[in-house]
């Protein structure tokens, strides 16, 4: 009996490999569910079988299921989403037969939150690699500290109107404008941003702020 190339997906991805370099026509199958190696390779993070799918063999990243979900419905890490996407080019906007994205059910389904947040981004046109966002230049996960005996803390939109707090379009077009520069790393761009935090501080801009207070010396 020849090998399952399913099993072999998820146990052995080089002998899949070699399977299908014997028989390339193997790469585009689809069980009776339309399941294909594309999901099987994303859903066991594969990430190399993945590439070799897609590129070697020319397999559609798009494939879809019964249910009309692609890949990206079945991965369970960023990563593997990642590849998909940022790598691959698959449009992680398409639904499925009941009009979700891939985004859609994973949050229905309660669990892999890191997974929900990183495609919320893409749905929204920003990613994350590191607190990178698609190219768009560092987040605010890759500022500079704080100047010293000054704690800042950030939070979403929904969370400062929670708190009573409105953020400062000014200072968010500011600080993006700023990170957006190519010389953002260098000690000239870190010290124009140190200078930017201490100005929203000072005024009350879109930072929350916390001043460490320190005992005083006698």
């Amino acid at each position: 009996m020849p090998p399952n190339p399913y099993i072999l997906a998820a146990d052995s991805p080089e002998a899949l490999v070699t399977l299908l370099r014997q028989d390339r026509s193997l790469a585009t199958g689809q069980d009776e569910h339309g399941y294909s190696l594309v999901h099987a390779a994303a859903s066991y993070n594969h990430l190399d079988l993945l590439r070799t799918l897609i590129r070697e063999f020319s397999v559609p990243v798009d494939l879809k299921d019964e249910d009309g979900e692609t890949a990206l419905f079945v991965v369970e890490t960023v990563d593997a989403a990642r590849v998909l996407v940022e790598e691959l080019g698959l449009d992680a906007k398409l639904a499925n037969d009941e009009g979700m994205t891939a985004r859609e059910k994973i949050e229905s389904e309660g669990e892999l939150p890191a997974l929900v947040e990183y495609l919320a981004g893409l749905e929204l046109g920003h990613a994350g690699t590191n607190g990178v966002v698609n190219g768009d230049g560092p987040s605010y996960l890759d500022l500079p500290p704080a100047p010293e005996g000054v704690r800042v803390t950030m939070g979403t939109m929904d969370e400062a109107e929670a708190s009573g707090q409105q953020p400062d379009p000014e200072f968010r077009r500011r600080i993006e404008e700023l990170a957006s520069r190519v010389d953002f790393e260098t000690p000239e761009g870190e010290a124009q941003l140190r200078q930017l935090v201490e100005e929203s501080i000072l005024g009350g801009g879109g930072l929350s702020e916390e001043r460490s207070v320190r005992p005083r010396q006698e």
